[in-house]
């Protein structure tokens, strides 16, 4: 969004401009003025689409600027800002179709608040519902880690959604690794030490950005700060990302605590995830009582097998029978692709395009997101290298 800024405050304008560049899609400061009366003598030849207007030096004698102003650029949306709020100027202003008036000093949520608002009115950034999956293991080892990212990856790159994956183990979390080489900047417990701050843009700010639609909030990096970690803040959290994410993939671990529970609590479906072997069904059985005792419905959980091979001794419906839930997917055993993703923390759709692990999730994309990958562009095609001739 182009915006033009007028103030006379170089600090405020600076602080415009960084808070504006840190949104999705950014506000870009492409002009500025002094004062008001000279934005009204020195008219942009392009009509910007916000102009933030400095209020807090206007003369009362200025107020009649205000609306030349506004009919120079009829379709631009306004943004008053004021230290001391006028009344005859915000009667001017709102005669003028300004609705967006906040106070100086700037506080950073109510603004990007604001420019949410803008966004939609314009329809620059339609309103989101974003569904949130938990993926969590039924047994240490099941592979619900490895699952979680590189679902997220794919669901970000095969369906061209925008994917936020938080990891939400409270000790030795590590979902980033198996994904990028970046070292996080900021983790889910400074987030939570910071929660006052949260919205769209410093939640952004805060992840490992493993694709442009597709990042990843790391776990706590030191247990000891997990104590300020409070339930709340997942509710906070969530609120916030379901506004700015198509999905929120949570990878859970295995300790159900206090921070998950609220999670889960709110996950739209929850994926244990294990493999076909006696303990993982006797954990299975254990962590699904947990969800009943709990009151979450059945059709919410949706098992998936990981590392799955066909002919052995226990079979898929062993499974289903003595969990009592059915088996929406199967992930097959393919080592060597996962080890070398793993490895390296490249996603294996990146890594190995055309191995069957990475054939299962994009399965399993097509699953959640209700629609055939393939039809997506070709996309589908193009990372798989499918072509017409076979």
């Amino acid at each position: 969004m182009k915006a033009l800024m007028i103030s006379k405050d170089s600090l405020l304008h600076a602080e415009i401009a960084a808070q504006g560049s840190a949104r999705m899609p950014p506000v870009q400061l492409v002009a500025s003025r002094k004062g008001l009366r000279d934005a009204v003598e020195r008219q942009l030849p392009e009509v910007p689409e916000l102009v933030v207007l400095d209020a807090s030096d206007i003369a009362d004698h200025e107020g009649e600027l205000v609306e030349r102003l506004s009919k120079q650029y009829p379709s631009a949306t306004f943004m008053l800002l004021t230290r001391d709020p006028q009344q005859d100027l915000l009667i001017r202003a709102m005669r003028a179709g300004m609705r967006e008036v906040l106070p100086l000093p700037l506080v950073h949520r109510a603004f990007h608040e604001a420019m949410d608002r803008i966004e939609v009115a314009a329809g620059l950034s339609p309103v989101r519902e974003g569904k949130v999956l938990a993926f969590i293991s039924c047994k240490g080892g099941s592979g619900a880690t490895f699952l979680s990212t590189n679902f997220g990856y794919a669901l970000a790159a095969l369906a061209d959604k925008k994917v936020l994956l938080i990891d939400l183990h409270g000790q030795f979390g590590d979902a980033t690794l198996y994904v990028s080489d970046q070292k996080p900047a900021m983790t889910l417990s400074d987030i939570c030490a910071q929660i006052s701050r949260m919205d769209g843009a410093f939640l952004d700010s805060c992840l490992v950005h493993v694709a442009s639609n597709f990042g990843v909030l790391a776990a706590a990096d030191d247990p000891n700060r997990t104590v300020d970690m409070k339930p709340e803040h997942m509710d906070t959290i969530l609120r916030i990302a379901r506004q700015h994410y198509d999905f929120v993939v949570l990878d859970v671990g295995r300790q159900i605590d206090a921070i998950s529970l609220r999670a889960l609590d709110q996950a739209d479906t929850i994926y244990p995830v294990l493999q076909l072997a006696l303990p993982d069904i006797r954990d299975g059985r254990r962590l699904l009582d947990i969800f009943r005792s709990l009151g979450y419905p059945n059709e919410r959980t949706r098992l998936i097998v990981n590392r799955y091979e066909k002919g052995g001794k226990l079979r898929l419906t062993d499974l289903e029978q003595a969990l009592g839930a059915d088996v929406v997917h199967t992930v097959p055993n393919d080592y060597l692709s996962a080890t070398d993703s793993v490895n390296q923390g490249i996603p294996v759709l990146q890594l190995s395009r055309s191995s069957n692990v990475a054939r299962s999730l994009a399965e399993l994309v097509e699953l959640v997101a209700s629609r055939r990958v393939a039809e997506s562009k070709g996309l589908f095609d193009r990372i798989f290298g499918r072509n017409d001739g076979g």
